[in-house]
């Protein structure tokens, strides 16, 4: 118990210090809150091993390769549009489930099974990985082929399904 008092005090009185500093990494408020909530977690589990002392460093070197490797990723990369694309959305219309059920039909089940975990029940790639026992790189992977065959199929330019195969459920 007196672990958990001492490490919910040095998280109360640091954690506002350890955002500046790790804003100052990164230059972003959402990921520095995430570096440091990170930064908190890594300590949590390892706060009955660390000396007091050495708690500081061991937070800003946690930070530190934390903004690096978030600086590394290629979707930290954010890309300027100077304008929206030319692209006009419809309206969905009532067939336009039929549509999507019919092109469901045409993936694969462990395909159908991840988009069906990942968008229509909203759970996390971790959380669709657990529940099929597959890994999370195969969640994404097989999200991404998914949907770019859903795109294909349901997009205005390819030819539209044969009105046969569109089944009601």
């Amino acid at each position: 118990m007196a672990d958990r008092k001492s490490f919910t005090d040095v998280a109360r009185d640091r954690a506002p210090v350890w955002c500046r500093v790790s804003f100052l990494m990164c230059g972003d408020w959402a990921l520095a809150e995430d570096i440091v909530q990170v930064t908190l977690l890594r300590l949590y589990k390892r706060w009955h091993r660390l000396d007091p002392a050495g708690i500081e460093a061991y937070a800003r070197k946690v930070m530190a390769r934390l903004a690096i490797d978030a600086s590394r990723r290629p979707h930290r990369r954010s890309e300027v549009l100077t304008k929206p694309p030319e692209r006009t959305q419809r309206a969905a219309a009532p067939e336009d489930g039929a549509d999507v059920r019919a092109a469901l039909r045409t993936l694969g089940p462990r395909q159908r099974a991840v988009l069906a975990l990942r968008f229509y029940c909203d759970l996390s790639v971790a959380e669709t990985a657990a529940t099929l026992r597959i890994s999370e790189g195969t969640v994404k992977s097989q999200s991404a082929r998914a949907l770019a065959a859903l795109r294909t199929l349901l997009s205005d330019d390819s030819t539209t399904l044969n009105p046969t195969e569109r089944v009601l459920p």
